[in-house]
């Protein structure tokens, strides 16, 4: 089933799409290639609204294992995810209702091809730097444009943190693996993450990490209930800083 697609240009050779306010993914064109930054919920022909941009080869990367993230992959023929999470992406490819819904309509999920921190992707005169964090999921990664200091950062980096999944790393672990790739505030300006509807100031990174700590340092007596498909977690607010861009405000992160 169809649902509405956003696309968005962001910049001449940047564009956002948002597949019915659900997932985001992007898309970034070089002078010689193209690459697709997550594939959302393969609700649309995602090839088709590409190919309706560029003409150029498409890469496709995965953020993370997630649904929302990786459902679109089945327009491709192939994506790289980093391995930490193919079994992740294996379950979830195996649900009924997905192997149903590529049945009907004669898709099947494509290989995945390895990727992973240290990584690199030239798209001629764009360079995306692939670098891991693992946290929300063992094989998550963050991918900075580096000439144009724009940092891609799927779910491992957002408004809206979800560290109450089995899998997640604990909240002192994922501290440690944020603290690795703080330097990155020193190269990218910009923030797009993988439910994002425009930029975020690159200080959301400092931001979240600074939320995990006040939830390691047991800085939770205001913390409340958060309700979720799984149950009940906890959910604790993070501040943003003044003075600085935010496409939103509330900021959260979820743990159990």
């Amino acid at each position: 089933m169809e649902k509405e697609l956003y696309i968005k240009e962001l910049r001449p050779y940047l564009y956002l799409m948002d597949e019915a306010h659900e997932a985001t993914g992007f898309l970034v064109i070089g002078k010689d290639r193209a690459c697709v930054i997550d594939t959302m919920m393969g609700y649309n022909d995602l090839r088709k609204a590409v190919r309706g941009i560029t003409d150029k080869p498409v890469t496709v990367v995965n953020t993370h294992g997630h649904p929302d993230h990786i459902f679109g992959n089945v327009y491709f023929d192939e994506a790289f995810m980093n391995p930490k999470d193919n079994d992740l992406a294996a379950g979830f490819a195996r649900e009924p209702e997905f192997v149903a819904a590529c049945g009907e309509r004669n898709l099947h999920m494509p290989p995945f091809k390895p990727i992973q921190g240290g990584d690199v992707i030239d798209l001629g005169g764009k360079t995306l730097e692939i670098y891991d964090l693992p946290g929300h999921t063992p094989g998550g990664i963050l991918l900075l444009l580096r000439e144009d200091r724009i940092l891609f950062t799927g779910d491992s980096v957002n408004h809206h943190l979800w560290m109450q999944l089995d899998g997640c790393l604990a909240m002192p672990d994922f501290v440690r693996e944020l603290d690795k790739v703080m330097f990155l505030e020193e190269r990218a300006d910009v923030i797009l993450h993988g439910h994002a509807r425009d930029f975020d100031d690159i200080s959301l990174m400092r931001c979240l990490r600074q939320g995990a700590v006040e939830i390691c340092e047991g800085k939770t007596e205001d913390d409340a209930p958060y309700e979720w498909f799984g149950g009940v977690a906890k959910q604790h607010r993070f501040r943003l800083e003044e003075g600085k861009h935010y496409q939103q405000h509330d900021s959260v992160i979820c743990y159990g």
